[in-house]
């Protein structure tokens, strides 16, 4: 069975900074691309950033530049790092396989995710 367990998510000041961790497990973990996806209450599904199996790396515009993704195939764990955070990255983050023809497109096996709250 494919699993996701993400952690690290948190309550932060607008400018703070957090780091998530998303182990996976059930599947091949290194060849699978991985991705980062959130979602704010009331919103649909948004698409953060992904990680090849080749570690080339892809970030939406509204994040690049202040999130970072890594991968780590020794312990089947997936990074993202979250810097200089804005209001509008509350959201409810998830790691998943991303499984489409392009990055960013479609997902499978989402986990259960961890919250990020950046308020003042």
């Amino acid at each position: 069975e494919v699993k996701f367990m993400e952690s690290g998510g948190g309550s932060v000041q607008p400018g703070g900074s957090l780091r998530l961790s998303c182990v996976a497990s059930g599947f091949t973990f290194r060849d699978y691309s991985i991705a980062w996806v959130r979602q704010a209450p009331g919103k649909e599904l948004e698409w953060v950033s992904s990680i090849s199996t080749q570690q080339s790396t892809f970030y939406s515009d509204s994040v690049k530049g202040r999130f970072t993704i890594s991968r780590d195939s020794g312990t089947n764990t997936v990074t993202l790092d979250l810097n200089n955070l804005k209001s509008e990255d509350t959201a409810m983050y998830y790691c998943a396989q991303d499984v489409g023809s392009r990055f960013g497109k479609a997902f499978n096996n989402r986990g259960q995710g961890t919250l990020v709250t950046s308020s003042s």
